[in-house]
């Protein structure tokens, strides 16, 4: 199978000694095995429509790269302030240059001992295959799209309900107030998210489709897993009880007339 972007960071991160591969976030991050991160792969990081790697470099690194080639290179989100470069991977900076900044990043955080067996710098060729649309974001998935299509439905016909992105995915509000948002990570699972109150999600967590979400969780939101199948009047009742929880006083009296 001809090999795609990110085919070619897995070659690549992982052609160092002792590098590894884990999930944060659901983002695919590279270390040294039980130390510290030297790679990110970044593909539409909150709707920044990048697809790009994020590097641990050494000091003044960043400036020097960004401000010389600011078509290839960026200062990322949360990690930039800590000297990390954004390496656009789609705008035509060679690989033999992706693999040798690579190196430098985990020659800045390897030990002395790793570094000494790495040996000449991976030659690899440009990918061929393009990513798909729904591959750099999940949420242009056919499956995702039927999903939004029936929420804008639900969510929509609510009084004084409004849609507008946040950091790249769907939320819909009750006024000024978000009471449901859709979300897809880059292993394309489809999550909605609801307020339940903290009491109950124990409830609903014990079901294997529900999970905490990240950022939120600790205010009571609930994530159900869409992946594959939606039940939903489940979706209704939680979309609903959500709402009443957001929805001003002249809001519910409108809904209960309708």
């Amino acid at each position: 199978m001809p090999r795609n972007i990110s085919d070619a960071v897995r070659e690549v991160c992982l052609s160092f000694p002792e590098a590894e591969e884990f999930l944060s976030h659901q983002t695919p991050n590279f270390r040294v095995r039980d130390g510290k991160t030297f790679a990110t792969y970044s593909l539409n990081h909150h709707g920044d429509g990048r697809i790009a790697l994020w590097l641990s470099m050494p000091s003044g690194a960043q400036a020097s790269y960004v401000k010389n080639e600011p078509k290839h290179f960026f200062v990322p989100p949360y990690v930039g302030p800590s000297g990390w470069v954004g390496v656009n991977l789609d705008k035509g900076i060679s690989w033999r240059r992706v693999a040798e900044l690579t190196r430098e990043a985990y020659e800045h955080i390897a030990p002395a001992r790793l570094k000494e067996k790495i040996g000449k710098t991976i030659t690899i060729k440009t990918p061929v295959a393009k990513l798909k649309p729904e591959e750099i974001d999940p949420l242009l998935s056919k499956q995702a799209q039927s999903v939004l299509k029936e929420m804008r439905k639900i969510c929509l016909a609510l009084p004084e309900t409004s849609e507008v992105l946040q950091f790249g995915a769907p939320v819909w509000k009750a006024g000024k107030k978000t009471f449901a948002s859709a979300y897809a990570f880059y292993k394309p699972k489809i999550h909605l998210s609801f307020w339940v109150g903290v009491e109950r999600q124990t409830f609903f967590t014990a079901d294997k489709r529900f999970e905490i979400p990240a950022y939120m969780g600790h205010n009571g939101w609930i994530a159900l897993d869409v992946t594959k199948k939606v039940n939903w009047s489940e979706v209704r009742a939680l979309t609903l009880d959500s709402y009443r929880h957001f929805a001003g006083k002249k809001m519910l009296a409108a809904l209960d007339a309708q």
